[in-house]
């Protein structure tokens, strides 16, 4: 059963998916579990691996979305971005990123930060 707070997020998630299409970036895994965390999206621009967490939330909210991106989940992206990484065996340079969704009636309002961390 998805719950509404979940299926807002899966929502943002394919939103950011198709904004990354459209800035040329080539998807190359969403919803990356390892036992370490979870990675919202690993995308793949100009020979960087962009590691991305899609936070989402619907107007109105006090706060910004990327504000719920605390240092702990950080530590956890990095950690499961390690695992990719050497399960891939990739040699590239890598890149943490954050995509805020904002939500307002049917439409939706992305700010995609680079180096967020």
């Amino acid at each position: 059963m998805i719950t509404g707070s979940r299926k807002i997020g899966l929502i943002g998630e394919m939103r950011a998916a198709q904004y990354l299409r459209k800035k040329g970036y080539s998807i190359c895994s969403a919803n990356f579990k390892s036992k370490t965390g979870e990675i919202d999206i690993i995308a793949l621009k100009d020979n960087i691996l962009c590691f991305i967490e899609v936070k989402t939330r619907e107007y109105g909210v006090y706060f910004q979305p990327s504000e719920a991106v605390d240092y702990r989940k950080e530590e956890s992206i990095k950690s499961t971005a390690a695992y990719f990484i050497e399960a891939s065996k990739l040699k590239m340079n890598v890149r943490f990123d954050i995509i805020e969704v904002i939500i307002c009636d049917d439409k939706f309002k992305i700010n995609h930060i680079e180096n967020a961390f």
